[in-house]
């Protein structure tokens, strides 16, 4: 087989020209990414934007708002509209977005701690007005990106920098947070399943009004580290066992405790009136 001026055969050359799908939708001069081995960000960015093909949306017609942390770096390397805004106001952000372009699809990739420590107000509300958003919280239990601080949805007795005798605080669940709230769409999977995720992405993404979508995600370098989950493949064979698939299930039975099981799935999914439905009567 000839080869090019490179070195390179034909067939090579052919390959090499071949471009992966989501190329298009990633900032390739933002790569590789700045998350730890072992973190669950890039399995659910995966799904996210498989998700997003999936879903037949215009990308130009899709804006991502990410607020501060680990999660919040989503926003920065989407090849799309994306804004990476100050803590706690992802959702505010956001809403103004849709308010102004009703066309867009706006989606809220976020933290735990962002959206539902600082920004926890905008959270209920927006649900409550069923605001036409895509909320996705990655829920690693703990601030990651500034020292592994206790956070709102850090377990029981789960240990952080600011907890090291075991978090006595009840964390929320965020589940039931947004049930609760009016969300119109509630759904809850670990980055272990990955097809199951993609699915609820992409049904998040076209259901009006409000929807959300909680990730678990691994944190090794910090949550692992403390709570005897020194590795994301030990966070992950954790979600494997402990992992219960319950479509339906009543969120309030949702509570997630230190090394206990997680309940998964899809909640809720109503149809009723969106926000901006509302205000066009």
């Amino acid at each position: 087989m000839m080869e090019n001026d490179e070195g390179m055969t034909t067939r090579e050359a052919k390959v090499n020209e071949q471009h992966h799908p989501m190329d298009r939708l990633l900032r390739q001069d933002r790569l590789p990414h700045i998350w730890c081995p072992g973190c669950g960000l890039g399995t659910a960015l995966n799904c996210f934007l498989d998700a997003l093909i999936k879903s037949r949306l215009d990308p130009d017609k899709v804006a991502v708002v990410s607020g501060i942390g680990c999660s919040g770096r989503v926003a920065g390397y989407v090849a799309m509209d994306s804004f990476h805004t100050t803590h706690g106001r992802a959702i505010p952000f956001a809403t103004g977005l849709k308010l102004a372009n009703p066309a867009l699809k706006v989606v809220v990739f976020s933290g735990d701690g962002d959206l539902i420590a600082i920004g926890g107000n905008h959270f209920i509300h927006a649900a409550r007005r069923n605001m036409d958003l895509t909320v996705i919280c990655v829920n690693n239990f703990i601030y990651g990106m500034t020292g592994g601080q206790l956070g709102p949805t850090t377990p029981t007795e789960a240990r952080t920098s600011t907890s090291p005798a075991g978090n006595r605080d009840h964390p929320f669940n965020l589940a039931y947070l947004a049930a609760a709230s009016g969300a119109a769409y509630v759904a809850r999977w670990t980055t272990l399943h990955v097809r199951r995720l993609e699915r609820a992405f992409t049904e998040a993404l076209l259901k009006p009004g409000f929807s959300f979508v909680e990730v678990i995600s691994p944190c090794p370098t910090l949550y692992g580290r403390l709570n005897k989950q020194k590795s994301g493949l030990e966070q992950m064979k954790y979600y494997k066992e402990k992992s219960i698939i319950r479509h339906g299930a009543d969120p309030r039975q949702a509570d997630i405790a230190l090394h206990g099981q997680i309940i998964v799935g899809k909640f809720v999914d109503l149809d009723k009136p969106s926000y901006l439905q509302l205000q066009r009567g």
